[in-house]
């Protein structure tokens, strides 16, 4: 439980924006995969599995009660650990950017960079086909090249 709530909290924030939902998503996790520890058939596992736990509680929250949202991917979120300014705002642009990314290219991307997982493991989550993951994977990675490009060309054209 302590070596992977790190990873769970992240991809947990990730999906909700918010530190306090993210932390009741987690503990919920743990909960059900306690519940239901006899269904792991393989310790290697548990990070994929307790991930799709997680994802199915997210899920549950929108089943459950309709919220009055707040579109928080437009808020900035410091981050107290970056080496600067310059830094603070490639990781501001970096999080608006995949925020903008369609939900089936996002959630791959998300869970391949703060996950860790494999192609392989994330089909496996996502209950998808490992290609289709794959090509996700490359199109989120291409959509994010092409803002940036986007970006450094408009950047040029307004200091020229």
């Amino acid at each position: 439980m302590y070596a992977l709530h790190g990873d769970l909290f992240r991809y947990a924030f990730w999906l909700c924006h918010d530190r306090q939902v993210a932390e009741d998503l987690v503990q919920e996790t743990f909960l059900r995969a306690w519940k239901s520890l006899d269904s792991l058939k393989d310790e290697k596992a548990a990070k994929a599995w307790l991930i799709t736990i997680l994802r199915r509680e997210n899920a549950r929250r929108f089943e459950r009660k309709q919220f009055d949202l707040v579109d928080l991917d437009t808020v900035p979120v410091p981050d107290k650990h970056s080496l600067g300014l310059e830094q603070d705002m490639e990781n501001e642009w970096l999080r608006r950017h995949i925020a903008e990314l369609a939900v089936e290219y996002r959630e791959p991307l998300l869970l391949q960079v703060l996950g860790g997982f494999s192609g392989e493991e994330i089909a496996e989550i996502l209950e998808l086909n490992k290609n289709t993951v794959m090509t996700r994977l490359f199109r989120a990675r291409n959509k994010l090249k092409e803002a940036m490009d986007k970006d450094i060309t408009a950047r040029g054209q307004h200091n020229g």
